[in-house]
């Protein structure tokens, strides 16, 4: 998740903390209380804020030990833990960890503890749940925090050029066309653009075209795939993005989007794809214009993406008890200290969400209230990538196959054999 104060980092363990800080939960004696560890990606300043709302767990068995993890690079710090069957008790992890380490018998199963009560499965957000669920029931960790995404606008710039404000409802060509009308206006390249993230030139983007139109979502599954798909309505969608991007409206593949959330802020950029997050770092940067967020416009049908960050357990923890009260308490009551001080997502854990949106409201973010509400509600959802051991090897097709589609360079007939190469993997597994 991408903030101001959420990073993508952890420090390495190795030499620096004892076992039992980088996953052994030793107690140190027998007869004193478990030590329960967690590592997070959060920026120091979160971290702070998780820290001492940590402090706030009360159990005399349980000391619960935040991890030292200042920036870095936790997707390396990650890997060399699990190598050294060194991780954490509980440690900050994406939907495709948990679903590939799950596979991989390397985490612990919660799915009995959410059978029912105020911590059951029909608590949390219903997507995150199917998400993080295996083929064969397992959930080697709980869903957190939700990405939303959507549309930021400058409503400034469509105001200037006479274009009306989007709003929830709009559809995709009504999008198309404010971009043809906003493009090159007040030192706008392009009339919409996308962040690092959420590209509108990505496979699963345009699903949401083809599911919003009553046709097939580009797979059918992003954790266990049985098949890609491009019908006509994805064909059609395809082709719009493509005619945009011809000409000149739409940002081609291989934009540079790196600071595309400062030319935003800027009044440089009038449209631009991303997720709630830039929110929190909007609130503090203090955009030089008026702006908004809008669910992804629509065909017929309400459709929007969904992903979730979540917490994961390593099957070798020795407390798991101890381990799973510590993370009930992080689910049900450390975003609500959290959240007030940086409002980057609305929790997984639904009871949880009044505090995300409360923070939002109280900084006049209501576009941001709506359109976040509007995406958990959204009738059709599709998963943002693949979450499978081999999600990297679509990503080289894409780069070959597909990008080449949307920047002009190949006919949109050629959607079929891209999707014949992905539907080799999927049938290898790999």
């Amino acid at each position: 998740m991408k903030t101001k104060l959420i990073g993508v980092a952890a420090l390495a363990c190795a030499g620096l903390l004892t076992t039992a800080a980088c996953g052994g939960s030793d107690s140190g004696s027998s007869d004193g209380p478990v030590t329960v560890t967690v590592m997070t990606w959060e920026s120091t300043q979160t971290n702070a804020v998780i820290k001492k709302a940590l402090a706030e767990f009360k159990d005399d068995n349980i000391k619960v030990e935040l991890l030292d993890t200042p920036s870095g690079q936790y997707g390396d710090k990650l890997s060399s833990l699990t190598q050294a069957k060194k991780l954490p008790d509980l440690f900050w992890c994406g939907n495709d960890t948990e679903q590939q380490y799950t596979q991989q018998g390397l985490l612990v199963d919660w799915s009995s503890k959410l059978k029912d009560g105020d911590f059951g499965a029909d608590k949390f957000v219903p997507s995150a749940i199917a998400n993080w669920t295996t083929a064969d029931g397992q959930m080697g960790g709980l869903p957190s925090l939700m990405n939303t995404y959507g549309v930021w606008y400058n409503a400034d710039a469509f105001t200037a050029a006479g274009v009306t404000i989007p709003k929830g409802g709009w559809t995709w060509d009504e999008m198309y066309s404010a971009a043809a009308k906003l493009t090159g206006k007040n030192g706008a390249k392009y009339g919409l653009v996308a962040d690092q993230l959420t590209g509108p030139d990505g496979p699963f983007t345009m699903s949401m075209y083809a599911v919003s139109a009553g046709g097939a979502p580009f797979t059918d599954d992003v954790n266990h795939p049985t098949k890609a798909e491009a019908d006509g309505k994805y064909t059609e969608g395809v082709q719009k993005l493509a005619d945009a991007v011809k000409n000149g409206s739409v940002a081609p593949p291989g934009y540079d989007a790196s600071n595309a959330q400062s030319l935003f802020a800027a009044g440089k950029i009038p449209m631009m794809f991303g997720g709630q997050w830039l929110a929190a770092g909007f609130q503090v940067d203090k955009p030089k214009v008026k702006y908004g967020f809008v669910p992804f416009p629509q065909v017929t049908t309400p459709a929007t993406l969904y992903d979730s960050v979540g917490i994961c357990t390593p099957q070798y923890t020795k407390n798991q008890d101890s381990t799973f009260k510590v993370l009930q308490y992080v689910n049900t009551k450390v975003w609500d200290a959290v959240l007030p001080e940086s409002p980057v997502a609305p929790p997984a854990y639904t009871p949880a969400q009044a505090s995300y949106f409360d923070a939002l409201t109280k900084a006049q973010q209501t576009t941001v209230v709506d359109t976040v509400k509007a995406d958990l509600a959204a009738e059709k959802t599709v998963g943002v990538r693949f979450t499978t051991q081999w999600a990297q090897q679509v990503g080289d097709l894409t780069t070959a196959e597909y990008t080449p589609i949307i920047s002009g360079k190949k006919p949109v007939s050629n959607l079929s054999a891209y999707v014949e190469k992905i539907n080799a993997l999927i049938k290898s597994g790999g």
